[in-house]
């Protein structure tokens, strides 16, 4: 095992909250307030059991459902100050481990979510017989399609696939979930870029604001869905901060605070 990812392994195998006080200023952990909120009902479904990564699967996640519920709430602890905030509601949760390219992917629609999870690449996760780094992997990539099945959506800007905003918006509030709790590896973060290429480029420029301008800006940037109509990244950005902010102005900030560009 690689020490950097011992401590996650073992909170994975002991559950997070244990772990609260060790990886502290890494992430969110559930608080208690969301033990009995429902996340709604997780069926798993296990479509390819020959495989060499469904073993693997069943050997270091012996309870797929009470993880996938146990990470759900963590997903809704980043997102959300309370389970009697504006949520949009989820009755069920189909997750397949499947033999298919791709790594995971969210489905679904109206609170009936479809995830699946390809045993290839838990095997080539595996490929070093490193087991903490596969649990590392594993729960990063489960907080990433949860968050897509919890995050608010953006409103007027048309949708996923007409919208690079809002494309960017969905893609990168859940690579900030994953970044925010501790769900990616040292050297993850990609350099350069613009705030509008999604995933990790806008997921780690969202916690840096969190970071260093609002410690509740990630659950306010989220609820800007519901405030910000249309909705745009320098109008949610200036409701969540106030007016004299720019987002250009704070990526600029942001990218000379990393190191990737000169003041």
């Amino acid at each position: 095992m690689k020490k950097k990812y011992l401590l996650y392994a073992i909170c994975l195998l002991t559950g997070m909250g244990a772990c609260s006080a060790s990886i502290k200023g890494q992430g969110e952990v559930a608080p208690y307030v969301w033990e009995h909120y429902s996340v709604g009902t997780v069926l798993f479904e296990d479509k390819a059991p020959e495989t060499k990564g469904s073993d693997i699967y069943h050997r270091i996640i012996p309870d797929a459902e009470s993880y996938i519920k146990e990470q759900a709430r963590t997903v809704l602890s980043t997102l959300y100050d309370s389970p009697e905030d504006s949520i949009p509601p989820v009755s069920k949760i189909h997750y397949t481990l499947e033999n298919i390219e791709g790594i995971s992917a969210k489905g679904g629609d109206h609170g009936d979510i479809t995830i699946f999870y390809s045993t290839r690449h838990i095997e080539k996760s595996f490929a070093e017989n490193d087991t903490a780094k596969l649990f590392f992997e594993t729960r990063g990539v489960l907080l990433h399609e949860l968050t897509h099945a919890y995050q608010l959506e953006p409103q007027g800007i048309g949708s996923y696939g007409t919208s690079r905003s809002f494309w960017a918006f969905i893609e990168g509030m859940a690579d900030a979930v994953r970044v925010a709790n501790g769900g990616f590896g040292p050297n993850a973060r990609p350099k350069g870029g613009n705030y509008m290429d999604g995933y990790r480029t806008t997921g780690y420029f969202l916690v840096w604001l969190r970071d260093h301008k609002d410690p509740e800006f990630l659950r306010k940037f989220n609820r800007s869905t519901l405030e910000v109509i249309p909705w745009s990244f320098d109008g949610a950005i200036k409701h969540v901060l106030g007016k004299e902010y720019n987002v250009d102005d704070l990526w600029h900030e942001y990218q000379v605070a990393v190191g990737d560009v000169q003041a």
